[in-house]
């Protein structure tokens, strides 16, 4: 560091008389496309940066100016010691890459219209978290950078890590416009129970094929504790719609069950296997089982009896259980599924007016092989938020780090608990590879002709969302007036084009 301060008061003084000899020129000449790239890892294992790696990226920091990216994320909100860990990162990122990070997260209960705000007015920022729900129409209206080629240069270890089966995930019409999160990018969904209540009301927890099976013992629940168990939030249940591939369109409302070898578009919503499960929702809200402001509560308390989540069963143990404060234990609902969607639950992407998208992608690198800043963002500071032990592993000191794990970066350069009696991060891998492919794993539609379409029925579907999947209404009534609403806007338009499309490809 000081060697680099000594450098730049060289520089600066050399500019001044440079300046003063009418030789200066105006403006920042650094060209955004000529930062150097950094390692190269094998996509068959956990290695993190080589010394060859860290000799480059030590390098390119000496010669390049330090920079300052802006991450936009969602999360639980900014961390109360915010300042003091973007200190303590920013030192080792400048020395790694030249780069200083500043991390906006943004809450849960704001993120649908802060993204929203962020891609319609063109607001400056270098990355931004994003998902399937918006990636395909932002990165058609321009609002990401293509790294097609660039990620392969600037970011060559990182490009190798990712299975080339999730960049394919990616893409849109031919072009890469984010970076996937190498992590549960298969999708598996839990019911996740506080085991106390589990053990008092003798609930067989493992064996539920459907939320019906689980009718009688939570309304023995509610009865015995005097409120709701099953708290939901606006956004529901998304569980009900898991079997059924939105083809990237980003609208739940349509898609193709991932094991119908006929590949029918369907209005899913429609599906008797969906009913079934929106009418239990409903009963539930009619019986107290489901809190009565479940349609308008922006955010779930930390603690709930129990709860709908994706992630793997040992996150019980390592997450969901300490985020409440309790002993969880969670069960599978359901397969594992990998599709396009599953893929694109966690994606980071770069803006196409991005100064620096070398360091985006440098940096992106970072976070997801090297360890050092890979446990930074996903358990907080060192000596407040966690520490490491003696051979390696972590310490956690509280819960109160609120940034998402899920949305930063791989999860197999996480370092492990301390007090884990297994490494979550092996089942993890194990459920990715047994995972159940879609019948449209690759392809993804082409919303060229359908945009407008689509982001009419995005409108519709978003009016009666809350009260559908919390089971606020009547889910068939609810349904019928949802379908009516979206064949105005252009749904079956929609499906027509979407089974065009499939239908040439398959058949």
């Amino acid at each position: 560091m000081k060697l680099r301060k000594a450098v730049a008061l060289l520089a600066t003084i050399l500019m001044l008389v440079a300046s003063f000899a009418g030789c200066a020129k105006n403006g920042d000449n650094k060209d955004a496309t000529t930062d150097t790239n950094t390692n190269t890892a094998d996509s068959n294992n956990d290695t993190q940066q080589t010394d060859t790696t860290d000799a480059n990226a030590n390098t390119s920091a000496a010669n390049d100016q330090i920079v300052t990216l802006k991450w936009i994320t969602v999360g639980g909100g900014m961390p109360t010691n915010y300042e003091a860990w973007q200190k303590h990162i920013n030192e080792y990122l400048a020395e790694k890459i030249g780069v200083n990070i500043d991390v906006e997260v943004v809450s849960w209960g704001d993120w649908d219209n802060r993204r929203n705000v962020i891609l319609n007015s063109g607001e400056y920022y270098d990355i931004l978290f994003t998902d399937g729900t918006k990636y395909n129409a932002a990165a058609k209206l321009g609002a990401f950078l293509d790294i097609s080629d660039l990620v392969k240069t600037a970011a060559p270890d990182l490009y190798s890590y990712i299975p080339k089966d999730y960049w394919d995930a990616v893409s849109v019409d031919g072009k890469t416009y984010a970076i996937p999160t190498y992590k549960d990018s298969s999708a598996t969904q839990y019911f996740v129970w506080d085991k106390s209540i589990v053990d008092k009301y003798g609930i067989d927890y493992q064996n539920v094929s459907a939320f019906s099976d689980l009718t009688a013992k939570l309304k023995e629940v509610k009865d015995g504790e005097g409120t709701a168990p099953f708290v939901l939030g606006s956004d529901g249940v998304g569980m009900v719609t898991a079997d059924y591939d939105q083809m990237g369109a980003g609208l739940p409302a349509i898609g193709v069950k991932y094991n119908d070898n006929t590949r029918k578009v369907v209005s899913v919503f429609e599906q008797e296997d969906v009913l079934k499960q929106l009418d239990t929702l409903h009963e539930w809200y009619q019986d107290g089982i489901i809190n009565a402001d479940a349609p308008t509560l922006a955010e779930t308390p930390s603690y709930r009896m129990v709860f709908t989540a994706q992630g793997w069963s040992g996150a019980a143990k390592t997450t969901w259980g300490p985020n409440m404060g309790v002993e969880a234990v969670a069960a599978q609902f359901g397969d594992t599924i990998v599709s396009n969607d599953t893929v694109r639950g966690s994606l980071n992407a770069i803006y196409s007016g991005s100064k620096y998208p070398e360091k985006c992608l440098e940096f992106l690198q970072l976070v997801n092989l090297d360890s050092h800043v890979r446990d930074a963002f996903y358990y907080g500071l060192e000596g407040e938020n966690f520490n490491y032990t003696a051979d390696g592993k972590i310490e956690k000191l509280n819960s109160d780090w609120n940034m998402a794990g899920y949305t930063q970066g791989t999860f197999f350069n996480v370092s492990q608990l301390s007090d884990a009696d297994f490494n979550q991060w092996d089942e993890v891998k194990e459920l990715n590879a047994n995972a159940k492919p879609s019948v449209l794993l690759g392809f993804t539609l082409d919303t060229t002709k359908i945009e407008t379409e689509l982001a009419n029925c995005s409108a519709v579907y978003q009016k009666y969302r809350s009260e559908l999947l919390t089971g606020a209404k009547d889910p068939r009534e609810l349904v019928k007036t949802l379908r009516t609403e979206l064949d105005a806007a252009g749904f079956q338009t929609i499906l027509t084009e979407a089974q065009a499309q499939i239908d040439a490809m398959y058949k």
